[in-house]
């Protein structure tokens, strides 16, 4: 089950207390202080972990507990330490502070660890405190208390490059057609629930990840259908593969349906609608092969009067889909230069 967004309750360890203890033996009764330190508290971590991708976990395991550190001990002893708890989190993920907003980590990198809680310093125990005037203290500090806090989890999607269009464009047949992933494809609006992940090969150690988003539809960006809760996971992304149904079974225009996409992903986000874009005409195989071109004239001179030139595929029967992918590599690859 894909899970995109968590809350988490976080609590560090509690620092240990240092100990007051006057050290008495047999032949040395006068031993003066000998408290140990007490140990620090535990940290609160997160690690980003590249097996993973959803936060379906944190739905079962909300609480992240750290130890505390352990009291001093006479005889100069110094508390253990508390042990840390590390969260693992898919690469994406970004630790949200609720009330201020502010990123408090974002996960990029595999191994990459950000302390979240730290866990509260030891106190001090009384053999610090002894002087030359003062050689019985028995001052010590305590621990430094715990941290709680809670945090919201928010999962971006990392791939090269963001399948994006209406519902039933055909995106998922697209991902199932270029890579190995298996996607639900049906002829039903709103098959796709969640991103999929799929790995383009194209040979010569060319690879991409690409990402079918859910279908968007008219006023996503304010929250409509499913595409609000989605469109994030496309600003992960390097550029953009606009998939557009090229004969609508219920007569829409492909341009108007272009036009609505582009217009959300603006509405969302100025970054996202200026990430390098291509537009793929899908479902060409609909269309008699010696007609096409007839059939498509006014469409493509609408586009070409916004300065877009679509390309022409079927993921249906593969017809095209290499030649797109291509030019989707060459696209991801300039975006990749430019970073």
């Amino acid at each position: 089950m894909f899970v995109d967004r968590a809350v988490i309750h976080v609590k560090s360890g509690k620092g240990g207390d240092g100990c007051a203890h006057l050290l008495q033996l047999k032949g040395n009764p006068k031993g003066g202080p000998d408290g140990g330190d007490g140990g620090k508290g535990g940290d609160v971590v997160v690690v980003g972990d590249p097996h993973l991708d959803t936060l379906v976990e944190f739905a079962y395991k909300p609480h992240w507990f750290a130890k505390d550190g352990e009291n001093g001990q006479k005889k100069k002893c110094h508390g253990c330490d508390g042990a840390d708890i590390d969260i693992r989190l898919p690469l994406g993920a970004q630790v949200i502070d609720p009330e201020s907003g502010d990123i408090v980590a974002d996960i990029l990198e595999p191994g990459q660890r950000v302390v979240i809680a730290a866990g509260g310093r030891g106190g001090l125990g009384n053999d610090h405190f002894k002087s030359a005037v003062h050689q019985t203290p028995l001052e010590r500090t305590l621990g430094e208390p715990s941290v709680e806090r809670t945090f919201e989890i928010e999962l971006k999607l990392i791939a090269d490059v963001g399948f994006v269009g209406l519902p039933n464009a055909g995106k998922s047949t697209l991902l199932k057609a270029s890579t190995r992933a298996n996607p639900k494809v049906a002829d039903y609006p709103f098959t796709t629930l969640g991103p999929q992940l799929g790995i383009l090969d194209l040979g010569d150690e060319r690879r991409l990840v690409l990402a079918d988003l859910p279908g968007l539809i008219e006023g996503a960006a304010e929250g409509a259908g499913l595409g609000h809760d989605f469109l994030r996971h496309v600003e992960r992304t390097r550029c953009i593969l606009h998939v557009v149904d090229a004969l609508p079974v219920d007569g829409s225009d492909p341009v108007e349906s272009y036009r609505t996409i582009r217009r959300e992903l603006a509405e969302f986000s100025d970054e996202l609608a200026r990430k390098p874009e291509l537009v793929a005409l899908n479902k060409i195989d609909l269309l008699p092969a010696e007609d096409r071109a007839e059939l498509l004239a006014d469409v493509l001179e609408r586009f070409a009067k916004r300065g877009v030139k679509p390309m022409m595929m079927s993921g249906a029967t593969g017809e095209g889909v290499r030649e797109v992918m291509l030019s989707v590599w060459r696209m991801a690859e300039a975006a990749r230069a430019q970073v």
